[in-house]
């Protein structure tokens, strides 16, 4: 099988098990995977629980829609990351629950949309900034994320959901899970918990190398 035919692969697994398990819903959500020469995206509109990966858009270097269904509205937003931060091997877009009803309910700050709970949420997310409501596929968003493509793992779009890049399309999705799963933990905790302590961290960034 070649590369591309096992991104295409990859892209409907995580995407019908993020369906599966009730990270997105409907239509709702987007996933992308870097090429040699250009990008795979799922399609505008398409359902992740039901991708064909021969219907994944192709886009070349120049963003130039080259085979496939019609690419994602957001596909500005995935190239300003892969442009950004050449480590980037896939993102994954959906409109996770939890992290979107934190946005409705407050997050803990615009650098970051929640506290340092767990240790994996330090280790394998990190800093989450939220980038203030704007409508699907806004331009501005995409210019803002790319001052941020190199410096985190994702963002928290207001209202839409998370952002979440990685060094594959895997492990982008388990970084996005461990973010809902804290923002879920947060929102039914009360009174809310304490975060981990400045010898905490220090210690897992010594110990792991976390980026807190």
């Amino acid at each position: 099988m070649s590369r591309e035919n096992a991104l295409r692969e990859e892209i409907c697994t995580v995407g019908h098990s993020l369906y599966q398990r009730g990270f997105t819903v409907g239509s709702a959500g987007n996933i992308s995977a870097r090429l040699d020469d250009g990008w795979l995206i799922t399609p505008t509109d398409a359902c992740l629980g039901r991708l064909d990966p021969a219907a994944i858009a192709k886009v070349d270097l120049a963003g130039k829609w080259v085979s496939g269904d019609k690419p994602s509205k957001t596909l500005a937003l995935h190239r300003q990351v892969y442009d950004r931060n050449p480590g980037v091997g896939g993102v994954v877009h959906t409109h996770s629950t939890h992290l979107v009803a934190l946005t409705l309910a407050g997050v803990w700050s615009q650098d970051d949309i929640l506290p340092p709970l767990t240790p994996y949420q330090v280790m394998k997310v990190g800093h989450i900034p939220l980038i203030n409501y704007q409508r699907p596929g806004a331009p501005n968003v995409a210019e803002q994320v790319a001052q941020l493509a190199n410096r985190v793992r994702g963002v928290m779009l207001e209202r839409l959901g998370p952002v979440v890049w990685e060094s594959s399309v895997s492990k982008a999705s388990y970084a996005l899970e461990e973010l809902e799963e804290t923002a879920r933990l947060w929102l039914m905790s009360n009174p809310r918990p304490a975060p981990l302590d400045q010898a905490a961290l220090d210690e897992l960034r010594e110990t792991f190398g976390a980026q807190w």
